[in-house]
């Protein structure tokens, strides 16, 4: 699904050069849940941009779905982003004048969905993340456990291939952090791939794979061989 060779990004900025990404070499099959750990300024969030192709590497390989795309202009990456690539976000980045319902439909819009449709996928999505009765409010009006609800659903609605989320439960309480995790495994049992970034230890043990990430190096893997035991532990929290 995911792979890179040599991966390499600098920021330069006043003369200063920052190298955020080097040479990192990674590889995330179809259907992983992988989380990605580090300190500040190790280069997770980066690293997230451009497997999201939001930016482009200085130098190495990037191949998304076995095509290599470190080159693509940004118009070609896009159009592949859409459909195949979710984005879940710490800061939730809903739009503000749409309601809870526009801006889950939003991502369909892009992919020019017929109304009827739209609307069918959207109430859908509400029924399965418990979203309807907030269907006509305004981000403002719901709490920030329901926002980062409402970024998931968003993410998920065109159905995508990967879901990328950075720092999803960064601004949430530990109550609202769990149901959000909740989700995350339930899209994964469903065959969605998850990259997902945290600094917290106990969400990374969710996912079935933890990258760590140190000076813009891969200095650590973990494989997770009892993947069954967080579906355990998610419905004792939940229960």
């Amino acid at each position: 699904m995911i792979q890179t060779k040599n991966l390499t990004k600098i920021f330069t900025a006043e003369e200063v050069e920052t190298t955020a990404l080097n040479n990192v070499n990674v590889e995330i099959q179809d259907g992983e849940f992988v989380a990605i750990m580090g300190p500040s300024g190790c280069g997770k969030s980066t690293f997230l941009h451009i497997a999201g192709m939001l930016d482009k590497p200085s130098d190495g390989e990037y191949y998304f779905m076995n095509e290599e795309v470190s080159n693509y202009s940004e118009k070609k990456r896009a159009n592949l982003r859409k459909g195949n690539i979710g984005f879940v976000f710490q800061s939730f980045n809903l739009i503000d004048e749409l309601t809870v319902f526009e801006n889950i439909e939003l991502p369909l819009l892009y992919l020019g969905v017929s109304a009827s449709d739209r609307k069918k996928q959207v109430n859908d999505t509400l029924e399965q993340l418990e979203l309807m009765p907030r269907k006509n409010h305004f981000p403002q009006q719901i709490s920030g456990g329901q926002q980062q609800r409402v970024a998931v659903a968003r993410a998920v609605i065109a159905n995508p291939k990967v879901i990328l989320a950075d720092e999803p439960t960064g601004n949430l309480d530990s109550s609202h952090g769990e149901e959000v995790m909740k989700i995350l495994v339930d899209l994964n049992e469903r065959g969605i791939t998850i990259v997902m970034v945290t600094h917290s230890p106990a969400y990374a043990d969710y996912a079935n794979r933890v990258v760590h990430l140190f000076d813009g190096h891969i200095v650590s893997e973990n494989l997770k061989a009892k993947y069954d035991r967080h579906m355990q532990l998610l419905s004792e929290v939940t229960s």
